[in-house]
């Protein structure tokens, strides 16, 4: 039978049980849709979109045009890519997911990559933020700030190797391009490029925050649709024990790494999603912290079905494909986990806390520390900054609309 027959018959199979399921399950699906909402109309809207406009903005005027120059001599020898890179990785670590995504794809459509570039920078450049990292997983999931120390590095470094072996990705389908020889310094040269994308971008200022604003918000909305449906397949998956009896063939896949049964359940959880993996890995009792943060690394790194949804999603606006990124998160899961025992073996004694230093289990009560303070004004201002973001995207389209 033709692979792609049997691949149409799994698709309708499987969409087919989501929906009855939906319909036998009403309150179990309510009740995740409006967890993935809340999440995403509270924290994920106000923490990116600000990100997401600036980094617009930025293309827009050349100033990426202008760092990519400056960081050129170090991206291309260690990533085989050009220096907008450093940009786009800078703010794919600063943002979390899917801004590395966003603004690869975004540099591809004007050029600035080739489709090799962009999908070896891609694979690098989807990371968790440090405030999820530090506010989300150590504070509010292990009570634990120290932990943030060793997720954010084994995290960070498994991405940077993951950008070191990427550069070998490819290598046959390129064609060396002669350059010709710059003159002048670099900083004239980042000068010179920075003006020159100005002039040949002649839109309005208004009109570039306009077309900044759609974009951001087209991609946030699209991201909160895939939250919100991860969020109820990831139930409906409980409630039909399929979770269980992926748990089972799990538990043969942790027993060759040597780590507990009891931790095929929320690894499970992890693959899906990477909020829901991380706490249920906290809250498993039966292992030592050296294996809960070992897994959390490794979930972490893999990132989940439902960013790499959306990171699909984006991608496919491009010509650049998916199945390197894919790979890419296979690898760093694995790579941070292993730098999550080597550290952790090396500085054992420094993430242990004492009853009396550990930190108090709701994020929203924590004051002592700042992603602490910037957690509490999201989840109090979140709402409110989405409300007139999308009134703002409203009042734009009107009027482009009118216009036509």
């Amino acid at each position: 039978m033709n692979l792609s027959i049997v691949k149409t018959f799994l698709l309708a199979f499987g969409i087919s049980i989501m929906a009855f399921s939906m319909i036998f399950l009403p309150k179990e699906s309510l009740e995740a849709s409006i967890s993935g909402l809340n999440m995403w109309w509270e924290i994920v809207f106000p923490s990116l979109f600000p990100f997401f406009v600036t980094s617009e903005l930025l293309i827009g005027f050349g100033l990426v045009r202008f760092v990519g120059v400056l960081l050129e001599p170090l991206m291309r020898p260690l990533f085989k890519v050009p220096g907008v890179g450093g940009f786009v990785w800078a703010m794919g670590m600063a943002t979390g997911f899917p801004a590395g995504a966003k603004l690869t794809s975004r540099l591809r459509a004007e050029g600035q990559l080739t489709r090799i570039e962009a999908e070896r920078l891609a694979s690098f450049t989807n990371s968790s933020s440090p405030l999820f990292i530090f506010g989300a997983v150590s504070v509010g999931f292990f009570n634990n700030p120290r932990l943030g120390f060793l997720l954010a590095l084994s995290h960070y470094l498994g991405n940077f190797f993951v950008g070191i072996s990427m550069r070998f990705y490819g290598t046959r389908d390129i064609k060396k391009v002669k350059k010709k020889p710059s003159s002048g310094s670099l900083i004239i040269q980042a000068l010179t490029a920075l003006h020159r994308t100005r002039l040949q971008n002649n839109k309005p200022f208004g009109k570039m925050i306009g077309d900044a604003v759609i974009s951001s918000i087209h991609t946030l909305l699209m991201i909160g649709g895939f939250i919100i449906l991860f969020s109820v397949i990831n139930k409906l998956l409980f409630h039909l024990n399929i979770t269980l009896a992926l748990a089972k063939v799990m538990e043969f896949i942790l027993a060759v790494f040597q780590l507990p049964a009891s931790l095929s359940i929320p690894l499970i959880a992890g693959l899906f999603e990477i909020t829901l993996g991380s706490q249920m890995t906290s809250q498993v009792n039966t292992t030592s912290l050296m294996t809960q943060v070992i897994v959390v690394s490794f979930i972490l790194g893999f990132s989940g079905f439902s960013v790499q949804a959306q990171v699909a999603s984006i991608l496919a606006q491009t010509d650049i494909r998916f199945k390197p990124f894919f790979f890419a998160r296979i690898l760093h899961g694995f790579l941070a986990g292993f730098f999550a025992f080597i550290i952790w073996k090396f500085f054992s004694n420094f993430f242990y806390l004492k009853p009396e230093q550990q930190a108090v289990p709701t994020i929203m009560h924590l004051h002592d520390t700042w992603w602490d303070n910037v957690f509490h004004f999201i989840g109090k201002a979140g709402p409110l900054i989405t409300i007139i973001s999308l009134l703002i995207y409203i009042l734009i389209y009107w009027s482009r609309m009118r216009k036509k």
